[in-house]
């Protein structure tokens, strides 16, 4: 059987069990992890969700997500490695936390939703082009236009109100308070998106998803004709169906886009 590069990288150092098995340490199982979130990067620069040397990704790595993996400040997307990721710690002090290479306003954010939100294992933040575009629009609400719509049906919060960027370090308990009762994805006003996963391939798969599905509402709400809306009732049936799909789809798509850095930008798993 091939074996991918970033694989070969996972399995490097592995020790086995008396039956031959391979034995999962927690320090093979951090850089799976750095693996799989600058595997997210990549893409997310790939399917321009990014901007410029902004916006943040992070995963927890540790029980209570006091410990996580998050992008130095200054890192592009298309470049970063498994290796560049920082591991910071939330019980450390914010002051000085630009020291440690971590931009302030993610870790205002970041460093409070991993611990107040079990669900909140992967966070992706982002101020891709069409969804921002609908956070932009007064009072607007997640149309239920197409069968991607209804993936999400019922699992988008709203910050309406605009108040500069993430500096106060209330933000995180503000922002985690928005996030209750099944919501994994934020609309923030005037600003971006943010969605939370209990893993990257999750995290990742909402983010794609999300983003087709805003595109679509963009264009159809741009014909300035009327909108064939999804009943609620097939609206609900649907966004059951996404999450109970017999196959794990999201696991699988990150398989695949790892196969294709494993094939085109190597240097993402080092």
């Amino acid at each position: 059987m091939r074996r991918t590069f970033s694989t070969l990288v996972q399995t490097v150092a592995l020790q086995w069990h008396l039956d031959g098995t391979p034995c999962m340490h927690p320090q093979d199982s951090l850089m799976q992890d750095r693996i799989d979130l600058a595997a997210a990067f990549r893409w997310a620069a790939r399917w321009d969700m990014h901007e410029s040397i902004a916006n943040h990704f992070s995963l927890a790595v540790s029980e209570g997500g006091t410990r996580f993996l998050l992008n130095p400040v200054g890192s592009h997307f298309s470049r970063i490695r498994a290796s560049d990721l920082l591991l910071l710690d939330a019980d450390h002090s914010g002051e000085g936390i630009a020291a440690l290479g971590a931009d302030p306003t993610a870790w205002n954010l970041h460093a409070t939703l991993h611990q107040r939100l079990p669900q909140a294992r992967c966070i992706l933040h982002t101020h891709m082009p069409y969804a921002t575009a609908l956070c932009c629009l007064q009072d607007f609400e997640w149309l239920a236009l197409d069968q991607n719509a209804c993936r999400f049906y019922g699992r988008i919060a709203y910050d309406r109100h605009y108040a500069g960027m993430a500096l106060d370090t209330s933000e995180g308990e503000r922002v985690a308070a928005l996030m209750q009762d099944g919501k994994s994805v934020l609309f923030l006003g005037n600003h971006g998106v943010m969605v939370i996963g209990d893993s990257v391939a999750q995290a990742l798969d909402e983010l794609y998803y999300l983003e087709k599905a805003a595109k679509v509402q963009v264009l159809a709400l741009s014909t300035g004709r009327p909108l064939a809306l999804i009943p609620e009732a097939v609206a609900r049936q649907a966004c059951a169906q996404w999450n109970d799909y017999p196959t794990d789809a999201c696991a699988l798509h990150l398989q695949a886009l790892k196969a294709i850095l494993d094939l085109e930008e190597t240097d993402y798993a080092l």
